[in-house]
């Protein structure tokens, strides 16, 4: 397993400190680089040095990203549908119905528990370092950071145009425009427990969307977020009086003989990878469930 980021000193950057260097050169936080400098993780030149070194010409700076750390979680094992990983990140397509992280409500059975045991068999010193989330009943793609070091990388760059996250949902009705943005603020009302709504108070919530296909009083709708608010698809489609079948928090309560969750699903990530920062494009199929809902629909 590669666990050091090598860097090699240009003429430009002689002088420049070790620490000045891993903030504004390799764009590191300054928590990754404290933590690696005080477990003596960075290494000029094969020596281990402080912070304060001066950089020469052609000094070869390596960066360990493994730290031994552990998680009050218990492994468990379980079918996990792994769609790409390697040294940095592992990203999987969630099932339905799966909580993400332990909860009081949830100690077991989520996929923190049952990616920890696949770390486990595979003799990888990982802990879970979620780097997008879904809702329980929100099937998909999911990225999580293996090491500190990506897990910093991708957060920081979340903010990026070309750090996409797409869905597919199907809604009741059909949309009057078929394609368009939502520009609407999102709320967390104390009152409302954990349903969000439409308000002026709220945080700047942003959705592309665009009708993939048409049914009679249903639409297939492909979704982009350029905002990551909790519930945000679901708030939004709801607002415009397109509420996501099964969705029965911001929809319908008679939708159980279509579906038993919201049809909602995570199809696409598209992200700059930690260590090379080349875009990286993953996409998945829309599940069995959602299938069938089509199926009833187009009948």
């Amino acid at each position: 397993m590669d666990n050091k980021l090598i860097f090699e000193v240009k003429e430009s950057e002689v002088g420049m400190k070790l620490g000045e260097y891993l903030r504004k050169v390799a764009s590191f936080s300054g928590r990754l680089i404290k933590g690696a400098a005080i477990q003596g993780r960075i290494r000029i030149n094969g020596n281990i040095v402080k912070l304060n070194y001066v950089l020469k010409n052609k000094d070869t700076i390596e960066f360990d990203v493994v730290k031994e750390e552990s998680q009050n979680i218990e492994p468990e094992k379980m079918d996990i549908d792994v769609v790409f990983e390697d040294n940095d990140i592992i990203v999987v397509n969630k099932s339905p119905g799966m909580v993400v992280h332990p909860t009081k409500s949830y100690q077991s059975g989520t996929l923190a528990n049952g990616l920890l045991y696949y770390f486990k068999e595979k003799g990888e010193n990982c802990i879970v370092r979620l780097v997008s989330r879904l809702d329980m009943d929100t099937s998909g793609l999911i990225i999580v950071a293996k090491n500190q070091f990506s897990h910093m990388a991708l957060a920081r760059d979340m903010q990026r145009k070309d750090f996409e996250k797409s869905y597919y949902a199907i809604v009741h009705g059909n949309m009057k425009d078929k394609k368009g943005t939502i520009d609407l603020p999102i709320y967390r009302d104390e009152e409302a427990g954990i349903r969000r709504i439409i308000d002026h108070r709220g945080q700047k919530s942003i959705t592309h969307y665009e009708v993939v296909k048409s049914f009679n009083n249903a639409d297939l709708v492909r979704l982009t977020l350029e905002t990551g608010r909790t519930h945000q698809i679901r708030v939004h489609l709801s607002h415009l009086g397109h509420p996501i079948y099964g969705d029965s928090l911001y929809g319908e309560n008679q939708d159980e003989d279509f579906i038993n969750r919201q049809a909602l699903h995570a199809y696409k990530l598209a992200f700059p990878h930690p260590r090379t920062s080349q875009i990286t494009i993953l996409e998945t199929d829309i599940p069995d469930d959602m299938k069938c809902l089509i199926e009833k629909i187009s009948r």
